[in-house]
C-alpha cells in the first residue's frame, strides 16, 4: 500500500464556546480561546490517501483531482472565515483542532473516488495538531462518517493555540 499526502493552507477565525456552560465555565475551560471576539490561526491541512498505484499512471489518486477537491470543499468553504458563524458544518460545535479535522474527514470522504481517504491531519499551529482516521480504537475501522481523532500539544490548557 502506499499513501500520498497533500498540503494545503488556510487562515480562519474562531472562539471556543459552548452555550451549555456558563460564562465563568466558559472562561475557566477555555481561557483566552474564549475571547468573544474569537481569534485566529494558520490552519496547515495534511490529506493522506492510500491505495495501490494505477499500472498505467503510476499514481493512487489524481493530484489534479485531490487538489481541486481540497481547494473546493475545504480552502473555499473555511479560508478567512469565521468557523463558528460561517461554516454550517460546525454549526453547534465547539470548533477544537479535533472537531475541524472530523468535520473535513466527513467533507472530503464521500469525494474520494480513487484510493481510500487515510488522514486528515490538521496544524493549528506548528506545535498542535489533530490526526483524524477511519479507525475506530483498536484499529477496526467503522462505518461512514465516524472518525478517529488524537491530538498533539504542548501548549497550556486555556492558551491560544
Amino acid at each position: 500500500m502506499i499513501r500520498i499526502t497533500r498540503k494545503v493552507e488556510f487562515s480562519a477565525a474562531h472562539l471556543y464556546h459552548n452555550p451549555n456552560f456558563s460564562e465563568e465555565e466558559n472562561r475557566r475551560i477555555f481561557g483566552k480561546c474564549n475571547n468573544p471576539h474569537g481569534h485566529g490561526h494558520n490552519y496547515v491541512l495534511e490529506v493522506t490517501i492510500a491505495g495501490e498505484p494505477d499500472p498505467e499512471t503510476g499514481m493512487v489518486l489524481d493530484l489534479k483531482e485531490l487538489k481541486d477537491i481540497l481547494q473546493r470543499e475545504i480552502v473555499a468553504r473555511m479560508d478567512h472565515r469565521h468557523l463558528n458563524y460561517e461554516v454550517p458544518e460546525l454549526a453547534g460545535k465547539v470548533p477544537t483542532c479535533e472537531n475541524i479535522a472530523a468535520v473535513i474527514w466527513q467533507l472530503l470522504e464521500p469525494k474520494i473516488t480513487q484510493g481510500k481517504l487515510d488522514r486528515v491531519r490538521l496544524y493549528e499551529s506548528p506545535d498542535l495538531f489533530a490526526d483524524c482516521t477511519g479507525e475506530a480504537d483498536g484499529g477496526r475501522a467503522e462505518g461512514a462518517g465516524t472518525t478517529r481523532t488524537t491530538t498533539s500539544a504542548s501548549a497550556e490548557p486555556g492558551a491560544i493555540h
